[in-house]
């Protein structure tokens, strides 16, 4: 469905006039923070992040107007303290997205969407207030596997990368051979470490070869629960319990779950 300019603001005229009232009337509302709402917005963000990886228009639809809700509860905060509205943060957001598409709002030309992202990190970091080096713009709170991926983007896109994405397999090669060595000392520490080394790896082959590591990860996530969870639908239906089936037993069931999902 496509709404005009005007219903669009409209639309978000009446959330937050609605969340204004709610501000005042409502007690749960009318308590919140900065602090108590944080760990709300992580978990509504990754509900978000669910409901892409999903492709249901309905749930993505949905999840995008919890978030909205959080942006717009900041900014309502931000304006009771008169630091900020949503205007501001608006006007902000405008001003920089301008500022950093030189390629469409000024004269400078780029050949695809690899010079774009060059030439992002090369403007914030001639920006004001913005990052100070290069990879200070990644968030310390990341999870780690986004995070890897994220630090590995901003190094490349100032030219620190493999010459060629092939040659990548053997550091993978070379970290899983430390790992295996690390095994036999069993020194946990270094064995952690060199773990952290070979995934640190496989990330950057994925993104080298423009597979995002987190969704595939993800991917194989919901593969496996729902493999398992045939495995025990299927434990249950013959009267057995997971916990007295031996491994081929439970293999089997896992071979028939593939075979269903072709």
């Amino acid at each position: 469905m496509r709404h005009t300019r005007n219903e669009k603001t409209e639309a978000l005229g009446r959330v937050i006039d609605t969340l204004d009232i709610l501000r005042v009337k409502c007690p749960w509302d009318a308590k919140q923070t900065n602090e108590s709402l944080r760990a709300n917005t992580i978990e509504e963000v990754y509900e978000l992040a669910g409901a892409l990886l999903s492709g249901n228009n309905d749930e993505i639809r949905k999840e995008l107007g919890d978030v909205l809700l959080h942006i717009l509860f900041y900014s309502k905060i931000g304006e009771e303290k008169e630091a900020f509205d949503i205007a501001d943060v608006a006007d902000a957001l405008n001003s920089k997205l301008i500022f950093r598409h030189p390629h469409v709002f000024g004269d400078v030309k780029v050949k695809d969407s690899h010079n774009v992202e060059t030439n992002w990190e090369q403007i914030k970091l001639r920006e004001k207030g913005g990052n100070r080096t290069v990879l200070a713009g990644v968030p310390e709170a990341l999870p780690a596997l986004i995070k890897a991926c994220r630090v590995q983007e901003k190094a490349a896109n100032v030219g620190f990368d493999w010459e060629n994405r092939a040659d990548v397999w053997a550091k993978v090669r070379e970290e899983v051979t430390e790992v295996e060595a690390e095994i036999e000392n069993m020194d946990h520490d270094r064995l952690e470490s060199e773990f952290g080394d070979l995934l640190f790896a496989v990330v950057n082959a994925a993104r080298l070869y423009k597979v995002n590591p987190d969704n595939a990860l993800e991917r194989t996530n919901r593969k496996f629960i729902s493999r398992f969870n045939h495995i025990e639908k299927r434990a249950a239906e013959q009267g057995r319990r997971l916990a007295d089936m031996t491994l081929a037993e439970m293999d089997a069931l896992w071979n028939e779950a593939k075979t269903q999902e072709k």
